[in-house]
């Protein structure tokens, strides 16, 4: 059960309340957004991050747009929802979230007090991100068990629980799922440079949680399947794209190889939301760089030499033939092709 106090979203008194998760998990501390500018600000520095709860802060951004501009026309609307989606450019969802709210809000524009309409509405889509989780997370389990019945060695990249969705994670929220059932050995979780979300956060959530885990470096992954310690990994996703490929926080891409070489089955569990079928190839995702200050320094300290170069990509892309399936709501998706992932598309 996770703790009130480390609620990742709060709407309180008529503001966003985020848990600031650069800060985490030294500090618990809170940031308070009282006006959209706020929850770009909250998005671009990572005080908010995970591809459903970015999403989720944008709708959120968009009432407390609609509070301060009540009586603003669609266009200006528009150009609200926009400075959110630019905010960061790689996951999907950010802009899926934005577009369904601006249609959301078009059914009825002229509604009094439309932005408290778009909190409930926010609310909504969290609820229904939790239980297309929950089908995910059982249906991770049952092709889990078709390897044996557990408990289960398994390991995971970045952050993808609670941290990330404001609710049951997605690869995360497949492992503490697992957990409740007493199927979990143990979780190897990547540090995931240069942000370390997986050994500041993912870990955290494992503790809180008391789920047997391990942090290792990002360098261990063919260590650790060389030793057959690991019996499956799971990520989640900020893109998927019609051919299956995706992309994930940098290191996805590297692990899916390693995997590939040593047998060990690699998959991916995102919502439909993180799906984009307007794209057909990885080669058109457009990867965020970000500061090459979050690799040569660290907590304010500068850790490399004065002068350093750093080039910081936050993502990478793994080509679907390197992942051994895909678990949306929509089903469970192996091989990952342009033809299985269009059964999704139709019934879009």
């Amino acid at each position: 059960m996770i703790p009130q106090d480390l609620q990742a979203l709060q709407w309180r008194d008529g503001k966003l309340i985020l848990l600031d998760q650069r800060k985490l998990p030294r500090k618990i501390e809170f940031y308070s957004c009282v006006k959209m500018e706020d929850c770009i600000y909250a998005i671009k520095s990572m005080i908010v991050r995970g591809a459903p709860l970015i999403g989720f802060t944008a709708i959120f951004g968009l009432a407390l747009w609609l509070k301060e501009y009540p009586s603003a026309n669609l266009d200006e609307l528009k150009n609200a929802g926009q400075k959110l989606v630019d905010a960061r450019p790689t996951a999907v969802n950010l802009y899926y979230e934005v577009e369904r709210t601006l249609a959301f809000i078009q059914t009825d524009p002229s509604c009094a007090n439309l932005w408290e309409k778009v909190v409930s509405f926010a609310f909504t889509q969290i609820e229904l991100l939790k239980n297309n989780n929950t089908k995910m997370a059982f249906a991770a389990e049952k092709k889990l068990e078709e390897f044996g019945s557990g408990p289960y060695r398994l390991m995971t990249l970045c952050n993808t629980g609670y941290l990330a969705c404001g609710t049951l994670g997605t690869a995360l929220g497949v492992i503490t799922h697992l957990a409740k059932k007493n199927k979990i050995a143990h979780v190897y979780a990547s540090e995931t440079r240069p942000y370390l979300q997986g050994a500041r956060l993912t870990a955290f959530e494992l503790k809180v949680l008391n789920i047997p885990h391990s942090v290792v470096v990002d360098g261990a992954a063919s260590y650790l399947m060389r030793e057959k310690l690991v019996d499956a990994i799971f990520i989640g996703a900020d893109r998927i794209v019609a051919n299956g490929d995706t992309a994930n926080k940098i290191g996805s891409a590297g692990l899916a190889a390693i995997a590939k070489h040593y047998g060990i089955p690699f998959y991916v569990v995102a919502p439909l939301s993180s799906f984009d079928f307007n794209l057909t190839s990885g080669e058109q995702i457009p990867v965020e760089l970000r500061s090459p200050q979050e690799i040569l320094s660290w907590n304010g300290h500068q850790i490399s030499a004065d002068g350093v170069n750093a080039l910081n990509p936050s993502f990478d892309i793994t080509e679907a033939a390197l992942i051994s399936g895909i678990f949306c709501e929509a089903g469970f998706f192996s091989p990952v092709t342009t033809q299985s992932l269009n059964r999704i598309k139709q019934g879009a």
